[in-house]
């Protein structure tokens, strides 16, 4: 049933990713685009907890990638939660569509949005999870007056707009801030992390404090497979530094 959570919305008590640390989210940019219902099928066989369609405009972001369309073709391939990372500009004027679509997050820029606690207002009203994404470059102070609206943040360790980028180690600092900020929040959110996340990076993110992890190229890479890079991310981020915020 239905409940009031502290920001005075109605909502379902489980989030659709479940509680708890870590998640593993698919990034379908790499993906093969003439079969992307099967590859969703294939991710949640491989073991993955969630899909993140990054959707970009050639504007914000240099690249155009998929629309709402595509995403609502893809909903009945997967029981998997769905992500829209809105790489748009005016993402207001298209967050209808990506609920409309199947997707119970969607995640704005800060860098995006000219009336940024306006835009969150309206992915509420939705009645679906609200996230607000950070370029590497935006400091974490331009969400200090709307933290009572976000579900997730989501750090961008790389500046978004093309895959395959490598890293950007010195995020893990700012990480461990946004950790550290949401430990006061009166209700709980989610930190999410996205881009270079590969076996080899995974174990700095999660010991800086991040709970979702973004998985694109290395999805894809992995000489085990889908589920072989599954498996190889989940030992890292298991031997990463235990900290209080993994249930």
């Amino acid at each position: 049933m239905p409940t009031d959570d502290v920001r005075g919305r109605s909502r379902s008590p489980e989030p659709p990713l479940g509680t708890g640390a870590p998640k593993l989210i698919a990034s379908v940019l790499n993906a093969d685009l003439d079969r992307l219902s099967e590859v969703c099928g294939e991710m949640e066989k491989a073991g993955l907890d969630g899909i993140q369609w990054d959707v970009m405009d050639g504007r914000f972001v240099p690249n155009l990638t998929m629309g709402p369309a595509t995403i609502a073709a893809c909903r009945k391939a997967t029981s998997l939660p769905f992500e829209a990372h809105l790489m748009i500009e005016e993402p207001e004027k298209s967050i209808e569509q990506y609920a409309a679509a199947g997707c119970e997050y969607i995640i704005v820029h800060v860098e995006a949005c000219r009336h940024l606690h306006r835009v969150l207002d309206a992915i509420v009203s939705l009645d679906v999870r609200v996230g607000v994404a950070l370029n590497p470059a935006t400091p974490l102070e331009a969400i200090a007056h709307v933290t009572n609206l976000i579900d997730v943040l989501l750090v961008m360790t790389v500046n978004p707009g093309f895959g395959g980028q490598s890293y950007i180690e010195s995020m893990e600092f700012k990480i461990k801030a946004a950790r550290d900020l949401m430990s006061r929040w009166p209700d709980e959110a989610y930190l999410e992390v996205d881009g270079g996340i590969s076996p080899s990076t995974i174990a700095g993110a999660a010991s800086a404090g991040a709970d979702w992890f973004v998985i694109g190229s290395a999805l894809f890479k992995h000489e085990g497979g889908m589920k072989g890079a599954v498996n190889h991310l989940r030992a890292e981020v298991e031997r990463a530094p235990r900290r209080s915020w993994i249930k």
